[in-house]
């Protein structure tokens, strides 16, 4: 492993632990040139999903988009790092768990708003105005009105 600081390649790790996602190991790791201290994750290299866009334009799925995209839901929300990470992990488990080669960008904005809505519910309707690319109020009220349980309802 390179070092980030002095770029030398000699380093030792100093502790390993398994992350709570059970998918990745993280390391902390000492330069053996200029003693500064740093951390990396190993990750079970994922077999290639494919999305496939509206346009059929076909890309890897990109985990830092669904991060990306959630981050922006979130912004300035309550939701921590750990917690969208964590979403992010469940969701691209959820996509390789369903599905093999390909997978639709619709497909994937319906499971990203399966997780995001438990998250955080003004999270979960920032990204589906733009999933669903709503034009006008009525749009919101249909998906507010979908996520109303029977229990939520008054009398």
């Amino acid at each position: 492993m390179r070092c980030p600081f002095c770029q030398h390649d000699n380093d030792r790790v100093l502790d390993t632990r398994a992350s709570e996602d059970g998918f990745s190991v993280r390391r902390r790791r000492c330069c053996n040139n200029c003693r500064r201290r740093f951390t990396t994750y190993e990750r079970v290299e994922e077999i290639g999903i494919r999305v496939i866009k509206k346009d059929l334009v076909r890309e890897p799925l990109n985990r830092e988009k669904i991060r990306a995209g959630i981050e922006t839901a979130c912004w300035k929300r309550p939701p921590s790092r750990e917690r969208i990470d964590s979403v992010v992990e469940g969701i691209v488990a959820e996509i390789h768990g369903q599905f093999e080669d390909e997978v639709t960008s619709k497909q994937v904005g319906e499971i990203v708003m399966k997780h995001l809505a438990p998250l955080d519910e003004v999270a979960f309707v920032r990204f589906a105005s733009v999933y669903h690319e709503f034009d006008n109020l009525n749009d919101f009220v249909k998906v507010l009105s979908l996520r109303q349980r029977p229990s939520d309802v008054g009398p």
